[in-house]
Parts: C-alpha cells; sequence; structure tokens
C-alpha cells in the first residue's frame, strides 16, 4: 500500500481503492477531478437525450358545436404527434347534468374519432361527479431534438472538399 501511494505522488495521480477487502487491496491510479467531470458530462448528455412526456386536457361541454369540436380535435392531432398525453374532460352544468347518458355516447364518439388519429386509451371514461374524464396517450414516438439530429448528420461533402 505504501508503495503505491508514493507511485500515485510521484505520477500526480490519485489513489482510489477499488476492492478494500481483498488481500492485497486493489487499489487505480486516476485523476480524480478529471474522473469526476467525465461522470458529470455523461450525466448531462444524459439529461439532455431524454424526452419528457407531457399531459394535456382538453376541455369539453355536452353541447359543443361541430367547429369547436374540429377545433380540440387538431389540437388532439397535435399534441399526439408531439408525443404527449391527452386527458379529455367534459364537464356538465346545471340542467346538463339530466343528460349525463347523452354526453357519455357523445364522449365516446370523440374518444373514437381521436383514437383513429393514432392514440390508445390509458384510462377509460370516469364519471366524477360533474366530469367525465378519460386520458388517452399516443403511439408514436416524440420527436427527436434538434442538438441529436445535427450530431447524427455527417459531414457535408463541400466540406470535405475544402478540408483535403
Amino acid at each position: 500500500m505504501s508503495e503505491a501511494r508514493r507511485i500515485s505522488d510521484e505520477a500526480g495521480l490519485d489513489l482510489v481503492e477499488v476492492s478494500p477487502t481483498a488481500q492485497p487491496p486493489v487499489v487505480k491510479l486516476i485523476d480524480f477531478g478529471k474522473y469526476k467531470y467525465e461522470l458529470q458530462k455523461k450525466a448531462q448528455e444524459a439529461k439532455k437525450k431524454q424526452v419528457v412526456i407531457q399531459l394535456k386536457e382538453i376541455q369539453l361541454k355536452p353541447n359543443i358545436d361541430i367547429g369547436d369540436l374540429n377545433t380540440k380535435l387538431n389540437h388532439c392531432q397535435k399534441f399526439i404527434e408531439q408525443g404527449d398525453k391527452i386527458k379529455i374532460v367534459m364537464q356538465f352544468r346545471g340542467r346538463e347534468m339530466s343528460y349525463r347518458d347523452a354526453g357519455m355516447e357523445k364522449f365516446k364518439s370523440i374518444m373514437a374519432q381521436i383514437t383513429e388519429m393514432g392514440a390508445i386509451v390509458e384510462a377509460e371514461p370516469k364519471m366524477m361527479g360533474n366530469r367525465i374524464i378519460a386520458i388517452l396517450a399516443s403511439t408514436k414516438k416524440p420527436p427527436v431534438k434538434k442538438a441529436e439530429k445535427e450530431e447524427e448528420k455527417p459531414a457535408a461533402p463541400a466540406e470535405k472538399a475544402k478540408k483535403a
């Protein structure tokens, strides 16, 4: 062990125990500052490549008009293409509460239209108080970030010609 310390001092490196219980103990010579920096860089790269899936909410009323419904469906289409989850909420007010069955039928038809766009039902529609709630998830993968696309592109032929 003392010989290993002397060698690490001469080399200007740190002595790290890999297996202290082994006979003799196993140690490694490394630059610990550089090692910590590399770990930090790896963690940063992993964080950059990770994709965050968001939960987007679409609110509806049972007597929604066709033009408004088409707008909401276009928003759903955009969210599905982005790879996000969609929470659909239909809220009943006042006298609409007595027509919950008709509202549930309309809600299921809207869900069918959204599933045709490329979504799967993650949570079935449930009546919670004066609301019907369902959650849909996208089957598509989220798009790749711009930084990752640039790393994947090879150098252009014109750039190679300039270097030569």
